[in-house]
């Protein structure tokens, strides 16, 4: 999924996929590095997750984030 939005994100540039490690396009949310480089990235932002979405703020499905 990190790869297709990826490309998605980049217009189909397969560069940025191929120079970019995963954990810097997608972070995970669960790590505290993770964290501190989403909120670095610029936006629009990938992030990955394993958290059950009961654990999600309500605030999130309220916003325009993508689920």
């Amino acid at each position: 999924m990190l790869e297709i939005l990826s490309l998605i994100l980049r217009d189909g540039d397969p560069g940025w996929c191929r120079s970019v490690p995963s954990w810097e396009r997608g972070p995970w949310l669960e790590t505290l590095p993770g964290l501190r480089r989403a909120r670095g990235n610029p936006r629009p932002r990938l992030i990955s997750s394993h958290l059950p979405v009961q654990l999600f703020p309500p605030a999130l499905f309220r916003s325009k984030a993508k689920v």
